[in-house]
């Protein structure tokens, strides 16, 4: 790889991670369970690999498999994705182990609630309308670093009523690839837990 994607929105910057190599291992974590947005493409991308090539040092580069075509959603416009002030945070931030879902106060302190990742988001998604799901996903800027040395990750959310361009057909495969791959997300804490 000797040159950046021609998208912009592909080339996460690590400049400010004092610890690059927790922040790589971290984000790593979600390259098969989290999908990610692209606004300047209007595309949202669920099948891709995550790369740090070295000619690059201080950047994440998310490269789509260019084989899965149909594995991008497209005409996702950036009104329907919203910044959500949630973070996943590792436990290891609270005391605790596996993975959180915590809120970040304005003055970049954690807030008062952090509850276990899965608990909180199947609570968040069960008290959703169904023509509103609770349908997280990344985009460039959500993988942050909190009290210099923890990665964190920011969520964003699609809002299903937004996608005016969409059809029903393809905002019903969206939401279910978006909830498939976070029940992924769940079976790897929980098989994780127990090693």
């Amino acid at each position: 790889m000797s040159s950046l994607p021609e998208n912009p929105d592909l080339a996460w910057d690590l400049d400010d991670f004092s610890d690059r190599e927790r922040a790589m291992e971290f984000v790593q974590r979600f390259e098969h369970t989290m999908c990610v947005y692209s606004p300047s493409v209007e595309q949202l991308y669920t099948n891709y690999k995550m790369f740090f090539p070295q000619e690059w040092a201080r950047k994440l580069v998310i490269l789509p498999d260019p084989m899965a075509f149909h594995d991008t959603f497209f005409h996702i416009q950036p009104e329907a994705v919203v910044s959500t002030g949630l973070y996943i945070v590792p436990g290891e931030l609270v005391g605790k182990s596996g993975l959180y879902l915590a809120n970040v106060r304005e003055d970049r302190t954690l807030g008062d609630r952090q509850v276990p990742f899965e608990a909180g988001m199947r609570a968040i998604m069960r008290n959703r309308p169904d023509d509103d799901q609770f349908l997280p996903v990344l985009a460039k800027g959500d993988l942050r670093q909190f009290e210099q040395a923890w990665p964190v990750l920011h969520l964003h959310r699609i809002k299903p009523r937004v996608l005016e361009r969409i059809s029903d057909l393809d905002r019903s495969s969206l939401a279910a690839v978006i909830n498939e791959k976070l029940e992924s997300l769940f079976v790897d804490l929980q098989k994780a837990a127990f090693e």
